[in-house]
């Protein structure tokens, strides 16, 4: 159900609203995709974009309409908003809250007001997930799943 729910929303921005947005990308019910410039809004693959974050491509103070990409693999964090024209790289997180006005360069980590660069060379996979939390949680059900034996039912 969860992937008919997922595919219906990238499919309404893509066909409704001309979005560029790659296969298997999370967007939340509650965040906002600026519908002023729809085909200004690029997302690459396997991204999440969290609930009531917004990605913004008009620039109303200057009357000029902007085109914003976010790569593949990031996670867009919770209430953060991502300006007009900005280039985010691929494998980046934007933490929650943060207000990303100039572009982010792909492996790295971003946070604050106006948002900051925190870290560098980070590997995610989908839906920005860091590659090496992936990797342990993987390997932690591999040996439970060694390490468990089933037990004979007893007749009572």
């Amino acid at each position: 159900m969860s992937q008919i729910a997922v595919n219906l929303v990238r499919g309404y921005y893509t066909t409704v609203w001309g979005m560029k947005i790659g296969k298997g990308t999370r967007i939340s019910l509650t965040a906002k995709l600026d519908l002023t410039h729809p085909t200004g809004i690029e997302i690459g693959e396997y991204t999440a974009i969290t609930f009531q974050a917004a990605v913004l491509t008009h620039d109303f103070a200057n009357l000029r309409h902007k085109t914003t990409k976010i790569g593949s693999y990031c996670l867009i964090g919770a209430r953060s908003i991502i300006m007009p024209g900005i280039r985010v790289g691929d494998h980046c997180i934007i933490g929650a809250g943060a207000i990303v006005m100039s572009n982010v360069p792909s492996h790295s980590v971003v946070m604050g007001n106006p948002a900051r660069i925190v870290e560098r060379g980070i590997r995610t996979t989908r839906w920005g997930i860091r590659q090496d939390a992936f990797d342990a949680a993987i390997a932690a059900d591999k040996s439970r799943a060694e390490n468990s034996t089933l037990q004979p039912e007893t007749a009572i």
